[in-house]
């Protein structure tokens, strides 16, 4: 039988992963979220307010599981902050695959890996720890991923890419087979990448633009 999963924050991403947690009718808890401690908010989506992050150190390690909540944004590293006090501490952080993601033979997930509605993992990707593949993004045969990466909806790599570790790729971005993004690397919204891309650098293809009037 499984232990019981508390989750960690209670934004838009954790609305997420909550629901994906029911759909595996996990035990939960309840969630931990310091905002709405302070407001004085006792129950969020139905499930009781914990506390902040600091009362999870109420609940022995071997008695619970977590599950990471918090979503993921360039130059935001709460979430690898959260998975790595707790982790530190001797939690352990629940893999999440929804139920409609194809996953391939030979695919390996690490610790927190949560894999969203829709994705689809072809042979021998890797997936390090507490990396997010969100809604529908596509990894082809062979990828390699590294801990605390986040592909946004959409995202699609092809076969043989490696991601370092941080890397963030946003909504609708592709990687052509082959490429290596070094740690930290951002790939903007929309954007094709061709080429490797170094550590700590961006690349953003999709400029904004500005919206124009028209008559109706």
């Amino acid at each position: 039988m499984s232990l019981p999963v508390i989750l960690v924050g209670a934004g838009g991403h954790a609305k997420v992963v909550l629901n994906l947690l029911q759909l595996f009718k996990h035990q939960v808890s309840g969630v931990i979220d310091p905002q709405l401690k302070q407001k004085g908010i006792t129950e969020w989506r139905g499930l009781p307010v914990l506390g902040e992050d600091a009362d999870v150190y109420q609940y022995p390690p071997n008695t619970v599981l977590l599950a990471n909540g918090v979503g993921s944004l360039p130059g935001k590293n709460l979430r690898q902050t959260l998975f790595e006090q707790f982790k530190e501490a001797g939690y352990s952080f629940i893999t999440l695959v929804h139920p409609s993601a194809i996953i391939a033979d030979g695919v390996e997930l690490a610790e927190g890996v949560q894999i969203m509605a829709g994705c689809i993992l072809q042979p021998d990707v890797k997936i390090d720890e507490n990396t997010l593949i969100n809604t529908g993004a596509q990894l082809d045969h062979d990828c390699k991923v590294g801990k605390h990466c986040h592909l946004a909806p959409g995202v699609m790599l092809c076969g043989d890419v490696h991601l370092e570790d941080r890397c963030h790729l946003g909504p609708g971005s592709c990687v052509v087979q082959g490429r290596h993004l070094e740690q930290g690397a951002i790939l903007g919204a929309g954007s094709t990448l061709l080429t490797d891309l170094p550590a700590g650098h961006k690349y953003l293809a999709a400029k904004p633009q500005q919206a124009t009037k028209y008559s109706q």
